[in-house]
């Protein structure tokens, strides 16, 4: 690894800011996630009710996907994001009124997380796709990917440790405050960062129109429409095992919001060890191996955690799920990000989060209803099977999918020789 070149991205100006600004905000966001699970599962001690709320929080995305990536393409995506925001925190605040002023319940807590959901459905494209807009060379963007990964995953390795202590001495209100004031510095930044709106070059459509022209372009071209499924598979599969982590927490080692806080911290360590490893990478060469090599590190994972009554073996376990799931969602990220025709960027990262976003609640509610029924080990060993398996599938599919990317992109010259590897 080449550690100088983490340094890299932070030469423009506009990712300055943008980083700075998100990291308290990220802290604030996991804490609230933190809280949220642990409400719920206080509040009706049913891993189903886990999933059945991460999935009616994340629904919205699903939905709402063919109108978001278009207007990320049609509309200006800082004013996107700041709008956004602005709503996100008072969403924060809100959850902070109920449970500090002890209203809260689990309706209280779903149409929250409905609202939220509406808010990322148009929060997510538009972040992921201004990326290109606040670096200075297109070269940077697989560092600044990887670091973005890396303070997503810091503020993960923060905030639920943080979480568990407030919980813990103060209660969940708190958390949810903090949140909701957190949203501040990233505002302030967001409104110092100037970039150029990206030009529409295709003609006035429909919404309808727009979004089925990028959804032709996404599946049309076989490397982007086997990166979005794939990424809908993992994160069905192998990426709701986390709905788990409070069952793990109180059923397997009979522990408290604390201990919740330090399993779902393990996790974020080894989000933020893999997210910087790709910070510190040169180019894009080798990136679908990477995918593979995740998912394995993933699925072996899994069943020993299912298996484990040993706190330090779940702790381990943990951290290698956090990097392994880090290795598949940046980097398949990036590859995204070098592929797509920029005047449908917002639309295909939109079907990026559809794939993500809405993938992980389906994931959570079929976890979750697997590990009601058949108990948490049986859901978290076929979470690791499954997982190994869309790897192998992967695998099998890579020399056709460099074919592909070299017989379509080879010949362009703004994008790097090295994507085709």
């Amino acid at each position: 690894m080449k550690l100088n070149r983490l340094l890299v991205p932070f030469s423009s100006r506009n990712y300055r800011l943008f980083f700075s600004g998100q990291i308290a905000s990220l802290v604030g966001n996991w804490m609230t996630q933190t809280a949220t699970v642990w409400l719920v599962y206080h509040l009706t001690g049913s891993a189903f009710w886990l999933g059945l709320v991460s999935f009616l929080g994340q629904i919205p995305i699903v939905l709402l996907a063919p109108v978001s990536g278009v207007c990320v393409d049609r509309f200006n995506r800082l004013n996107i994001l700041r709008l956004a925001q602005v709503l996100a925190m008072l969403q924060s605040l809100a959850l902070a009124a109920c449970a500090l002023t002890g209203i809260i319940n689990v309706r209280w807590l779903i149409g929250l997380a409905i609202f939220q959901g509406v808010i990322n459905a148009f929060d997510m494209p538009a972040r992921q796709a201004i990326v290109v807009q606040l670096v200075n060379r297109r070269e940077d963007l697989p560092g600044v990917i990887g670091l973005n990964s890396s303070v997503f995953n810091f503020a993960r390795l923060v905030g639920p440790g943080l979480a568990g202590l407030l919980i813990d001495s103060a209660g969940v209100g708190y958390c949810f405050l903090i949140d909701g004031l957190s949203f501040a510095p990233v505002l302030v930044a967001l409104g110092l960062i100037r970039v150029t709106p990206h030009r529409r070059d295709e003609p006035g459509l429909s919404v309808w129109s727009e979004f089925s022209a990028g959804l032709r372009y996404a599946l049309g071209f076989g490397p982007i429409r086997q990166l979005i499924l794939t990424t809908a598979c993992f994160t069905v599969f192998g990426l709701s095992y986390g709905v788990l982590i409070p069952v793990i927490a109180r059923v397997t080692f009979g522990g408290d919001a604390k201990l919740l806080g330090m399993l779902m911290s393990a996790v974020g360590v080894g989000a933020v060890l893999a997210a910087l490893y790709l910070a510190t990478r040169s180019g894009a060469k080798g990136l679908s191996k990477v995918i593979v090599s995740g998912a394995v590190i993933l699925g072996l994972a899994l069943p020993v955690i299912a298996f484990s009554q040993n706190l330090a073996l779940t702790l381990a376990c943990l951290l290698l799920c956090g990097g392994g799931q880090i290795l598949i969602l940046a980097t398949t990220n990036t590859l995204l990000q070098n592929l797509v025709d920029e005047q449908k960027r917002g639309r295909v990262l939109s079907l990026y989060g559809l794939a993500f976003l809405g993938g992980w609640p389906l994931g959570s509610l079929l976890t979750g209803t697997v590990a009601d029924h058949l108990g948490l080990t049986a859901a978290m060993v076929l979470c690791g099977a499954a997982t190994l398996f869309i790897a192998w599938l992967f695998h099998r599919q890579l020399p056709a999918f460099r074919r592909q990317i070299r017989a379509v992109l080879a010949p362009k010259v703004d994008v790097p020789s090295s994507v085709v590897e």
